[in-house]
């Protein structure tokens, strides 16, 4: 079932600057006249086109998508890329949106799921104007525009929740100390004694310091990094910076080498575990 619903609490927003550099690098690299995607409602089940680029219309602006439903329903059904031809006449979708897709003009269109972890996350939509095939170039090029949201995705879901209360270990270390302190001034031999067992306990749980060298990053490795763990893609992270996107993917490469690992949530964890990645 389709719907604007302004009072949804759609969880999505936090995604908005990934997808639109996502569908503007699509729109680039394809020559695709309309780009267009939006993430996951909480419950799951339907989506919000909340980012749109180069519609002529708002027609499409704000369109909630339900499992199943048109080509969007069912690529989030499936959870592979599909395709038509020709929008309003595709024999192998249900037509709930013909209205919109038909007042922005669409004919050919492709849906690309956005898959975090095995789950869908959101949908990245391209379309033509003419009922033409999509080519195989414009198929890998709106598969790779959503591998670089689901890294982004990936990257912020890994950052750690401080915001949630969590103490870090060297908290939990600065407590255990003032405990150690604390316990001598305690009159009460048992009492001073329970202290220093949980000083102990303390001890114990807490992990060993990372054996590991640090690691030399250039400022701007560290930089591009930062911007990378709050799930920038590189173009948001360039314009963050003032670089080029170009620049800030050798910055990134560079750092990555250094850290030994193999993608962009590696090096994010990595830089962390090392110590020079907050």
């Amino acid at each position: 079932m389709i719907g604007r619903d302004g009072r949804l609490g759609w969880d999505a927003r936090e995604g908005a600057a990934e997808l639109r550099g996502a569908l503007l690098r699509l729109r680039r690299t394809t020559g695709l006249p309309v780009a267009f995607g939006g993430l996951l409602h909480a419950d799951g089940r339907r989506l919000r086109i909340a980012e749109l680029s180069g519609a002529a219309t708002a027609a499409l602006d704000g369109l909630a998508i339900s499992t199943g439903s048109g080509l969007g329903g069912k690529c989030l059904a499936l959870s592979r890329p599909c395709a038509v031809t020709d929008y309003p006449s595709a024999r192998h979708i249900t037509h709930e949106y013909d209205g919109p897709v038909s007042a922005e003009g669409l004919r050919s269109v492709i849906a690309v799921p956005v898959v975090v972890r095995r789950k869908v996350r959101g949908v990245l939509y391209g379309a033509l104007r003419d009922a033409l095939p999509i080519g195989e170039r414009v198929f890998d090029a709106a598969v790779a525009a959503a591998r670089d949201v689901e890294q982004a995705l990936a990257v912020r879901d890994a950052a750690p929740a401080r915001e949630a209360g969590a103490p870090s270990w060297d908290e939990v270390r600065r407590a255990q100390g003032e405990l150690r302190d604390l316990a001598p001034q305690v009159d009460d031999p048992e009492l001073r004694e329970r202290l220093l067992a949980v000083c102990g306990r303390l001890a114990s749980a807490a992990p060993p310091p990372d054996p590991r060298p640090a690691v030399a990053l250039a400022p701007r490795e560290r930089d591009v990094l930062a911007a990378v763990a709050t799930g920038a893609t590189n173009a948001v992270a360039a314009e963050r910076l003032g670089l080029r996107p170009e620049t800030v993917k050798a910055y990134l490469r560079s750092a990555m080498r250094k850290l030994g690992a193999h993608t962009r949530l590696e090096a994010v964890v990595t830089a962390r575990a090392a110590g020079v990645l907050r």
